[in-house]
């Protein structure tokens, strides 16, 4: 697929990019050669490829799950303006 400088200038402006005009040539012919990978990437048979997170079957490390900090909760909200049952109480912001 093969943009053309018309079809960059638009997408320029749908993006909010400012481009100088002496740079569209050159933004069409890397954005063309980056749609023709993609569609040369298309046409590689992954009908029978399972989607997965990651390339390598590996597993995450676990820990125990275990408390390892004190409970500061007072000490913290003491300095809170407003605080009601252990919470922070904010102004509303929309009415």
């Amino acid at each position: 697929m093969s943009l053309t400088p018309d079809e960059v200038k638009a997408v320029a402006h749908l993006a909010r990019l400012a481009l100088d005009d002496a740079d569209v040539p050159r933004y069409a012919t890397e954005l063309s050669s980056i749609l023709q990978l993609v569609d040369e990437l298309e046409k590689a048979p992954t009908d029978n490829v399972s989607p997965m997170a990651h390339p390598l079957d590996l597993s995450q490390r676990l820990r125990e799950d275990q408390v390892t900090e004190t409970d500061q909760r007072e000490l913290f909200q003491e300095i809170a303006p407003s605080t009601g049952d252990g919470h922070y109480l904010v102004p509303p912001v929309i009415e």
